[in-house]
């Protein structure tokens, strides 16, 4: 029974995107009483420990029968796992204890034995960028410059603050409060959503001045020298404290992969199992960061990842002030390149080394062509071969100013879109792979994911409402073809950020670096509302 429960555990993947603790981290001790070699207790020692945490006992008295089975781990640890008989790979309760002294290091029970991201260890993602004297002056000059104080009850106002609540949500989660953490993510969602629906289906601020000016409280020439500094600042913290997680991992493994002419799809190492759940131009694009930098075969430091997230965040900045500059000059171009860099989520996306200011890079850049419909078809096409949410955007962005021609508007993008889709599929193909795999690893997986993350997950009973409020998020994104909106590149972006929350808010799985997935159009819709931006 010992060697069954200890391939279990082998067989236990921790889910989370920087485990703790790998499996194969794990090994059996050689009897109950006997003194593994450089330890101090014993197998029968450590289970009577475990055995007297009240946390354990109330975890076990949930289910009908359990067992537990010790574990070494490296440098003088072990490891007791309890499980559920009902379910043999269901741990139900996990303590570390320390060899040498017999204490209980850690106690987990419920959703923090399988999530170990929802332990609240430190660090664990994006290194001092969780420093308060890093975040919190991050969060200060994003607002800073945007407050005008003749008018302190402006919507703006509470825009900002609501923007900068995820902070505190995400505090809450990096110490482990997971309770009060998602409780608090999803009214901010819901508010951001509202208020990007308000935007985007008002007929052009018909209560507002027209081009009534940005206040900003400095010149936007001080705003543009900053964000040089915070750029270089933000490249400096990710190579001297950053780490990388898992989804920078798997654009590494992914690229080398298709260096290779191996199939994408399946058989990812046993560290990043779940890695090929993004789309394939993804992976494509991290080719030239791997065959440049390389990839030693494990999860070491990663330099092509580090690259990789570093351009693809100055992307989203130079077409950020390209689009500021397309729509009201270039001091607006400085402005929302400042907010993205001084937005304290950006930052942390960079030192994670995450792939998700890709999507975002590339659902701006198709605000940026917004009025080529073939354009904005290839672009939007290609965002959604990154990951998948970006496709909700098909009817909005294949409708976008198509009242004079709208046969020749939708020939046009559609032909757009066709291109990545089609060079999308010839990576999966022509690397021996096939489309059902690709759809297994990524809309199946992806679908079937519950996490404490979302109310769906942490709460028991939801699913219907769930299913619900997914049903809504796919009806948004097709209504906004047809019902009256603000025909503006403003408006475009408003309700593009709008149908991504509203795709997340139905998520199973969701986590704070999908912030980044839609702030950079609704940074467009708050603040491209007014005119040239001005100092007051």
């Amino acid at each position: 029974m010992r060697r069954v429960a200890a391939v279990l555990a082998a067989l236990l993947v921790f889910a989370g995107w920087a485990g703790t603790a790998a499996a194969n981290d794990l090994t059996a001790p050689p009897g109950l009483d006997q003194v593994p070699q450089n330890y101090r207790l014993t197998e029968r020692q450590v289970l009577a420990i475990a055995d007297k945490l009240p946390a354990v006992r109330e975890a076990r008295a949930k289910e009908k029968k359990s067992t537990r089975s010790a574990f070494l781990k490296p440098v003088g640890r072990w490891q007791v796992s309890y499980y559920d008989d009902a379910e043999p790979r269901h741990e139900i309760a996990q303590v570390q204890i320390d060899d040498a002294t017999g204490a209980v290091i850690e106690a987990w029970t419920g959703y923090k034995v399988p999530w170990t991201m929802a332990r609240g260890y430190d660090g664990a993602f994006g290194r001092k960028i969780n420093s308060p004297f890093v975040w919190i002056p991050l969060a200060i000059l994003f607002v800073l410059p945007f407050l005008d104080f003749r008018r302190p009850l402006r919507m703006l106002h509470l825009d900002l603050l609501v923007l900068t609540g995820f902070s505190l949500a995400y505090h809450f989660f990096n110490v482990g409060d997971i309770g009060t953490s998602t409780p608090l993510t999803t009214p901010l969602l819901v508010y951001v959503l509202v208020r990007m629906l308000w935007i985007g289906f008002r007929p052009k601020d018909t209560d507002r001045p027209p081009d009534r000016p940005l206040p900003l409280l400095v010149p936007a020439l001080w705003l543009g020298v900053a964000a040089v500094f915070l750029i270089g600042f933000r490249i400096g913290l990710n190579v001297m404290s950053s780490n990388v997680i898992d989804v920078g991992y798997s654009g590494v493994i992914g690229a080398n992969k298709l260096a290779n002419g191996m199939p994408l799809y399946g058989h990812f190492p046993s560290d990043n199992s779940s890695g090929d759940t993004y789309g394939p131009i993804m992976y494509l694009l991290y080719v030239p960061f791997e065959q440049v930098l390389g990839w030693s075969g494990k999860w070491d430091d990663l330099p092509a990842a580090h690259a990789a997230a570093i351009f693809f965040d100055l992307l989203t900045v130079g077409l950020l002030f390209q689009l500021g500059r397309q729509l009201r000059g270039n001091a607006m171009g400085i402005v929302l390149a400042y907010a993205w860099v001084a937005f304290p989520f950006t930052t942390f996306a960079t030192n994670t080394n995450a792939n998700d200011a890709l999507p975002a890079a590339l659902v701006v850049a198709a605000l940026v062509a917004a009025t080529s419909p073939g354009g904005r078809g290839i672009l939007v096409g290609m965002a959604g071969m990154t990951k998948l949410a970006p496709l909700a955007l098909i009817p909005l962005f294949a409708t976008f100013r198509w009242q004079t021609d709208k046969a020749r508007t939708v020939a046009l993008f559609s032909l757009g879109l066709f291109i990545p889709l089609v060079l999308g599929a010839a990576i999966i193909l022509l690397h021996g792979g096939s489309l059902r795999e690709f759809y297994d690893a990524s809309v199946a997986f992806q679908s079937g994911r519950e996490s404490p993350f979302s109310p769906w997950g942490l709460y028991d009973g939801l699913h219907k409402v769930q299913r619900v409020v997914q049903g809504l998020a796919l009806g948004l994104a097709v209504l906004v073809a047809f019902l009256p909106r603000r025909e503006d590149v403003v408006g475009l972006a408003a309700l593009s950020a709008a149908i991504l929350i509203a795709l997340q808010l139905g998520l199973g799985y969701w986590f704070f670096l999908y912030v980044i997935w839609w702030i950079a159009p609704v940074m467009v819709a708050l603040l491209a509302r007014d005119g040239e931006p001005e100092l007051r």
